[in-house]
Order: structure tokens, then sequence, then C-alpha cells
């Protein structure tokens, strides 16, 4: 390889440190927002009395090589005590503490709970479980994290990181966007009729109070939309592979699709997918932005800003170091005040560390920490509220408190331990990222392939996608099916692809009490919805994305097995809140059916009862 192809390579898959910083931050606040979400459905999800019990999904729904730690209980606590454990892990990777340990265990809990209950999944899972996979490979606690702060090796660590992971990040992130638009390339509605964003914006099942604005627009301008949408998945993230004017090219594609995002939040309902999708463009910031935004940030303040700490005191070099790590002052200098003897006196005078400005000044206590967040260039808004006399007062006071007690507060930090940061590409960690990225390339093509096959049973022809069609079906290829499935790389890109979903409509689970009268399930205090929802009625109804993901897939296929359990649970649930004559004797589920019918066409709803349950049984 020639060192010109060489430096290509690395310009268009190198990642920067600190952009993958960026990027571990939003995506452990992501793991949080969706296990925070997730918990409050908690038992009604995950325990043997919700509406999947643990036996129903091992003998119905589980793929063989499907796992699940969630599958040890079907008891609320233990689940509540593996949610906790998550957002543990989470924080933990915010702050960059032994961070490939807790991205790997934060990678397992999340398919651990999608596993546990596969009816709930969404694009937005497959996305949060794709890129946790590739995040275990890069170093992403290299900057800007608890691990860099107590970084103890001699040696700087580089800028940019180039390896296999990288490689296998970025492709994955295309993937995502051009695997998608190839599904899409199967519908009319995409193409060439360019109905797509009309369809998409009529599923009032995700559609937003925006969108449903963008709806009353022309429909030529909806067509419009459509194809820009089609063809900026295809071109987009093309931008990143261009070897000239790269950084350029990306910014644009980085900005594109941050905005494209943005968009789909604005006009769906999808929860975590579009703030993941845009932590992940984030990924991608080149170099030249942050070392623009460091220059920009350079001031003489500080430049001279020192800071002085007490060697003999652990405790105190530790968070001397934390501050300046989360502050983003990296190039302060952190000094033994035993190095000098007018700062030791100091010290020893104010029994204080001793923060040094650029004139020459001295900041001691709590006013040294008010000194240094007004420094910080992400941090020093809080600077005002910090020299406010209350703050001031109190956090003197906890100040004089801790020194005082150095050897008590070093009992806070002891599990945090200096030790050095190596950022190098892995022979063994490329090679297998490369290999998993393989897999994860032919599960696509399988998904296309078989897509394709089967769109198109009633016209079939011999071509490429109908020999990879059989090569898959192969019962040897079949028996490596077990890899994908095991590390949830089975990864299919099709929101709203081939075509945006028809079977648009709501559900009405009519009960009868026991003193004879009917009541609306599903919402006590309103009455049956007959006619249809608004966008905030819908809302009310679904507390999480999850429960709207939930009856969505009850009204396909795999409804006819679950009616049953959902029966169960809305039967149990209820009588479990009330007594007498007030609880439930029976209950019907009836689907308000208003399958989307094309522009310009009156809209009909065809009412159907599709189970009906004694909660005697």
């Amino acid at each position: 390889m020639t060192h010109l192809k060489k430096a290509n390579l690395k310009t268009i898959f190198g990642l920067d440190l600190r952009s993958l910083a960026v990027f571990r931050i939003g995506l452990a606040l992501a793991v949080i927002a969706e296990v925070v979400t997730r918990s409050r459905a908690l038992e009604a999800h995950y325990t043997d009395s919700g509406v999947l019990p643990r036996t129903v999904l091992i003998d119905q729904l589980l793929r063989p090589w499907y796992w699940s730690i969630h599958l040890i209980s079907g008891q609320p606590a233990v689940q509540a005590f593996l949610f906790l454990l998550a957002i543990g892990l989470a924080i933990c990777l915010l702050v960059g503490y032994h961070t490939r340990l807790v991205t790997i265990a934060t990678w397992a809990l999340i398919i651990s709970v999608q596993n546990r209950n596969p009816v709930l999944s969404f694009a937005g899972d497959h996305v949060l479980r794709a890129v946790l996979f590739w995040a275990m490979f890069l170093p992403l606690g290299a900057c800007y994290s608890i691990d860099s702060a107590l970084n103890s090796s001699s040696q700087p660590l580089p800028k940019r990181i180039f390896s296999g992971a990288t490689i296998a990040f970025i492709i994955q992130l295309c993937f995502i966007y051009i695997w998608s638009a190839a599904f899409k390339t199967k519908s009319d509605l995409w193409w060439p009729t360019g109905d797509a964003v009309y369809y998409s914006l009529s599923y009032d099942q995700y559609t937003t109070h925006f969108g449903q604005f963008l709806l009353s627009f022309p429909n030529s301008f909806l067509r419009v939309l459509t194809f820009a949408a089609l063809g900026f998945e295809w071109v987009g993230p093309l931008l990143l592979f261009i070897p000239f004017y790269n950084n350029f090219l990306r910014i644009i594609a980085i900005v594109s699709f941050v905005l494209l995002h943005i968009g789909f939040e604005l006009c769906f309902d999808i929860g975590v997918l579009s703030y993941l999708s845009i932590v992940n463009w984030l990924c991608l910031i080149p170099s030249i932005v942050w070392d623009t935004a460091a220059r920009n940030l350079e001031t003489s303040a500080r430049q001279g800003l020192k800071i002085y700490y007490d060697a003999d005191c652990g405790f105190c070099k530790k968070v001397v170091h934390f501050i300046r790590t989360f502050l983003i002052l990296p190039g302060t200098p952190l000094l033994k005040a035993q190095d000098d003897a007018e700062i030791y006196a100091a010290m020893e005078e104010q029994n204080s560390w001793v923060v040094r400005d650029y004139r020459g000044i001295n900041h001691y206590k709590f006013e040294g920490i008010v000194y240094v967040f007004s420094l910080s260039p992400i941090l020093g808004f809080i600077a005002p509220l910090l020299r406010s006399s209350f703050v001031r007062s109190a956090g003197t006071k906890m100040y004089e408190t801790i020194a005082s007690n150095r050897q008590k507060a070093g009992l806070l930090t002891r599990p945090f331990k200096f030790r050095p940061i190596e950022v190098k590409p892995s022979r063994i960690l490329d090679t297998v990222a490369l290999f998993f990225l393989l897999i994860a390339f032919m599960w696509n093509l399988k998904g296309f392939a078989d897509q394709t096959v089967v769109r198109r049973r009633n016209q079939p022809r011999e071509d490429w996608a109908s020999q990879v069609h059989r090569l898959f079906k192969r019962r040897t290829v079949q028996r490596l099916y077990w890899l994908p499935e095991l590390t949830r790389l089975d990864q299919v890109w099709s929101i709203f692809a081939p075509s945006p979903p028809l079977d648009d409509g709501w559900y009405a689970i009519v009960g009868q009490l026991k003193d004879g009268s009917e009541v609306n399930v599903l919402q006590e205090d309103q009455p049956i919805p007959w006619n249809k929802p608004t966008v905030r009625q819908r809302k009310a109804l679904y507390k999480t994305i999850q429960w709207r993901v939930y009856y969505i897939e009850m009204n396909r296929a795999i409804g006819q097995k679950l009616y049953p359990y959902l029966g169960q649970y809305l039967c149990r649930t209820w009588n479990a809140e009330h007594s007498g004559k007030k609880q439930l004797v029976s209950l019907k589920v009836y689907f308000m059916d208003e399958r989307t019918v094309p522009p310009d066409e009156k809209q009909t709803v065809k009412k159907s009862m599709v189970w009906q349950q004694s909660c005697s049984d």
C-alpha cells in the first residue's frame, strides 16, 4: 500500500479522540433515557405478571441463539435490580470510568432487555445495539473521562485513531442509510410514484402535530420530499469517502444528517432514534473543528492558569486531575506545591490548594474553584451562580470541612486509580472488528435478497438476488446463523421500507363490569374511543414508545399469539385496583382499521372485534 493510499484511508476512516468522547457521552445519555423509558412499564413488559410471561417468550417467540439475562426471574424486584444496574453502568460510561469494560456490560444488558420482549423492538433499538457493539472496540475513554484524567502514561495520546474498529463503525453508520435506501427502491411508493412521504405522514401511530401539518401541503411538494429523502440516503453517506476536501465534505454530511434527523423528530414520535442518530454523526467530527475551537478558546487567562496541590494528599491529586479534565482545561499545569517554597507556605497557611491566575494572583479554597470554573469553556456559565453570597459561604464551609478531613475524603476517590492509557491499533481487535463487519454485511445482503425474492414471487426470475437467496437457504449456511443472532448483528434497516406501513388504526378495549356497565379499559376516565383519537390522545394512551410499538405489532400476525396474555394482564391489573361491582367480568378488543388510502381518496374506518376474554379464566 502506497503512502498516499494509506494517508487517504486514515483521512477517511480515522476518528478524533475528542469526537469519540462526545459520542460516548451522547451514547450514555441515550442508554439512560432508553432504560428509564422502559422502566416505566417494567412490570407490564418484563415480568411474568405482564403481557409476555417468560414461558410464552421461550416457547413461542425466542430464537434459538437469542439470550437474555432478564430471563433469570420474572419477579419485579429482580427486573428492577437489572434496570438499576444498567443505569449505573451507563453513568460509568458517561463519565468514562473503566470505559471499555462498562461498554461491554452495557451492550450485554441492552441486548438482554431487548431480547426479553422482542415485540417491543423498533428501529431505535436496532441502532442502539449496533453502535454499542462497535463502541466496544473504540477508545471511547481516551478523552474527557475519568480514565483519561488518571492517565499515568508519560507518552502523549494521539489526536486521532485509525483502526479496523473505526472502519467498521463508519461503514456500519453508512449501512443504516444505504441499506434502507436499497430496501425502499423495491417499492413504487418511493420510486417512481413518490408518495412515500404522504403515506408515512398519514400513519397516525407515529405522526406528530407538525407531521400532520406537513401532510396538509400539496402532494407535489410531498413527492419532492420523498425523492429528496431517498436520494440523500443514497448519496449522503458517500460524502464520507471522497479523499479530497474530506474535512469540508464530512462537515457537510454531519450537518445535513443532523438536520435530517431533526426533521424526522419533528414529524414522528419515534423514541430515542433521532437523538441517537445525531449522536452517531457527532462521532465523525473532524479534527480541524476541534483544533479551530481550541485556538479560538485560547486566552491569556486560560494559558496563564496554574494549579498547585498538596503532593502528600492522594485525594487532592486526583481531584485536580478531574477538574482539569471535566472543565476542559487540558493545557493547565498541575504542580506540586512542595516544589515551590512560596506556594507551599501559602498552602500551609491557608490549608488550601493554590490557584494562580495569569496575573500572578493566588486564589484559595472555594474562591479558587469559582475562578477555575469561570475559565471553563463549557461550564463557565456556572461561575456567576457560584459567586453568589449564599453559594460562596456554603462552598467555603464545605471546602474547609473536606480540607480538614482529607483522609476520610480519600475514601471517596480510592476506587479511582492512576493507570496508563494506550491508544493504538490492535491486530487482534482489528481482525475481530472487520470479521464482524463482514457478518453484518452478509446479513444485510441476506435480508435484501430475501425481500427482493418475496416481493416478486408472482414474477420470479433468475438473477444475483435469487442466487443469494438460495445460498442463505442452504442448511450448511443456516448453521452459521448462530453468530449474528448471538451478537444481535442480525440487522435489517427497513424503517418505512420497502414502503411505509398502511395498516393504520387504533384499539378500543371494552370491559364489562359486574354491575353490567361498560368501560374503556385502557383509559378508565375516557369514553370508549370509537372515534379517531387525536395526537394528544394517542400520547396520553401510549406512555412510552414501547407501548406504541406493542400495539402496532398486536395488529399484525404475532397479535393472535399474544392477545390472551394481554387480556389476562388487563383483567388482572384492573381487578387489583377495583373491588366489588367495579371489577371486570370480561373484555372485548376491537381494532378500528383505518388502512391508509391513496392521496385525494376518502379515508374509511372498519370496526372489527379481534379478541374477547373472560376475566374469570
